[in-house]
């Protein structure tokens, strides 16, 4: 019988460790296989599963039997790193024991059916005498998407492209990088530093990210950069790795559009569906939300913070804290009140729109101090969410929060501190 490297085939597997449920294989044929589990009270599975008590999620024992018939799978191939394996059903699954730590379960996987890249099995569970579990599970058998890169382009020895990863022409990767699944480099691009990218990521020509910031205290330290899934960075945008005095790292999460001649600057922390219009700059430090829009040409000032689903209209420059919900505007920045198209879009109701617009009422008042505002606030406006975020925001803030409103004729006005 030949021996099974579990190690080798374990990674194309979706489960990795600590969700490795396969220990050993102890026989196999071309009918199916045994393995072996071995539980353990150090599982990770365990913790709050459930407390006093730990017992074995009856989808992990589902998993092992997935991840056996996915070995005996990867194993009759001629070339398994060119495939990965997918549960596609699951049918008949019954539960007949509890699984504890100290249990040693044996996993047996019998083919009944092979179509194409389909498979259909049984798979059964026991714990010495006893049967644990039992169900028929479907397979699919998938070609890992290959990388492409064009030959003018260069890739450093030790940077790591995922599956499917697609590199133009003149791009340029660094001996730090990780590139996710799925990204899309499509010309010109350079990515450097130690930066880590999540799958299906956008990059057009001329984006940079990973380079060193623009920080005369930078002094070639480590840092890093970390970007998200699904994100969008088109012409010449700019992204940097963090500094030593911010936290070592720049973020920016997931489902963004970053467009032509943006930047982000070291140690910003950027949320989720942010966009971010032509020529729209952070600064140092800078926190973004989830949810905000930066118009274009517009600046934030270093340890400035843009509050979730705020708008910054296009030419702003923000040298305090952006109100979430609000619509910023100008040069200096003032507070047009609430950022209602964005929220109606969002899916806030009319209750919770009217919740804040009189939040903001009051923050926008000339008669009211900041902290007298929030008072009010907590006093008179429904108890909602959104009012607790900004009532937050607002007593978090370090440089202050945008609260000056714009008059007819051009005039502010400017709520005391």
């Amino acid at each position: 019988m030949q021996t099974i490297d579990i190690g080798r085939l374990i990674r194309q597997i979706p489960s990795q460790y600590p969700f490795v449920l396969v220990d050993r294989v102890l026989d196999h044929d071309q009918a199916g296989l045994r393995a072996i589990k071995g539980v353990t009270g150090s599982e990770e599975f365990f913790e709050g599963h459930f407390p006093g008590a730990p017992v074995m999620p009856g989808v992990l024992i589902l998993e092992s039997l997935a991840q056996a018939a996915g070995i005996w799978l990867l194993n009759e191939a001629k070339d398994p790193s060119l495939l990965e394996v997918h549960v596609v059903g699951i049918d008949g699954a019954k539960f007949r024991r509890q699984v504890v730590p100290g249990d040693r379960l044996s996993i047996d996987v019998r083919v009944l059916r092979r179509h194409g890249d389909l498979c259909k099995v049984r798979g059964e569970v026991r714990c010495e005498d006893a049967r644990v579990a039992e169900a028929t599970l479907f397979l699919r058998v998938a070609e890992v998407p290959r990388s492409e890169v064009d030959p003018t382009a260069r890739v450093a020895p030790g940077a790591v492209l995922g599956a499917g990863v697609r590199v133009g022409p003149y791009c340029v990767i660094g001996p730090h990088v990780e590139v996710g699944d799925g990204t899309v480099l499509e010309s010109h691009v350079v990515l450097a530093g130690h930066t880590r990218i999540g799958r299906d990521n956008r990059f057009l020509p001329f984006a940079t990210a990973g380079l060193v910031p623009q920080d005369l205290k930078y002094h070639g330290e480590p840092s890093r950069l970390e970007i998200g899934d699904r994100n969008t960075f088109r012409e010449f945008c700019t992204l940097h790795i963090g500094t030593a005095g911010g936290g070592g790292v720049t973020r920016v999460g997931s489902d963004n559009l970053v467009m032509a001649y943006a930047h982000v600057a070291h140690d910003c922390q950027v949320g989720s569906h942010v966009i971010f219009a032509n020529h729209a700059a952070l600064a140092g430090h800078v926190e973004v939300q989830d949810w905000a829009t930066i118009g274009a040409y517009s600046g934030v000032h270093q340890f400035c913070r843009v509050g979730t689903h705020a708008f910054i209209g296009g030419g702003t420059i923000a040298t305090q804290d952006v109100l979430p919900y609000s619509k910023t505007v100008g040069n200096r920045a003032c507070l047009f009140g609430v950022n209602t198209v964005g929220l109606q879009r969002r899916g806030l109701d009319r209750e919770q729109i009217a919740a804040v617009r009189q939040a903001f009422r009051l923050l926008m008042s000339t008669k009211l101090s900041t902290s007298q505002a929030l008072q009010r606030i907590e006093a008179e406006c429904p108890a909602t969410p959104e009012i607790d975020t900004l009532l937050a925001f607002v007593r978090e803030s370090e440089r202050g929060v945008i609260t000056r409103r714009r008059r007819a004729g051009g005039a502010e006005d400017e709520a005391e501190d």
